[in-house]
């Protein structure tokens, strides 16, 4: 390896150089020579603050991790015959879970007779579908599955655009407090 191709601090390309003279540049813009290509022929190395790319590339690792979108699937059990007061509650946590950017996957649970209605079942969760349907979509169609009835919904918004806009109208909130 007598021979390096040198890239300049500013992405520039230097050309091929002996390695002694890539360290000495290194040595007189105070800077550190990376291999940043050792399997091209000849190897490729730059000219970097390596102490300042280091911390750069953990801080994009750690905004990417702040910003990832662990989603989370709720479950929320209803069964055929609810009162409208409890399916309006139900569907406020559903809502509730669709706005913090979760899945939801809605069960119905079918007693003794109830399991030779399933198009009731069917229509209830259509209905749950419709009722939110500005926060998400259906992710998988009404499935039956021996004594139940699944369906998962899928919000609208990401976990972190979620997230975010929650932060926000906190933010916003405490303002309008501190100020009046």
């Amino acid at each position: 390896m007598a021979e390096v191709r040198l890239v300049g601090p500013g992405g520039e390309q230097v050309g091929v150089v002996r390695v002694e003279d890539a360290l000495r540049l290194a040595q007189e813009a105070d800077l550190d020579l990376v291999e940043v290509a050792p399997d091209a022929r000849p190897p490729v190395c730059k000219l970097m603050d390596f102490g300042k790319f280091k911390y750069e590339s953990d801080m994009k690792a750690r905004d990417a991790r702040r910003n990832q979108a662990n989603t989370v699937l709720k479950e929320i059990r209803f069964r055929l015959k609810i009162d409208p007061h409890d399916y309006g509650t139900k569907k406020g946590h559903v809502e509730r879970f669709l706005k913090g950017g979760d899945k939801v996957k809605v069960m119905i649970m079918f007693r003794g007779r109830e399991q030779s209605r399933p198009e009731m079942g069917m229509r209830l969760l259509q209905r749950l579908a419709d009722d939110v349907a500005e926060l998400g979509h259906v992710e998988s169609v009404p499935r039956q599955d021996g004594r139940n009835m699944t369906m998962v919904l899928g919000p609208n918004k990401k976990k972190s655009e979620a997230r975010n806009e929650q932060r926000r109208r906190k933010n916003s909130a405490e303002d309008a407090t501190t100020a009046g």
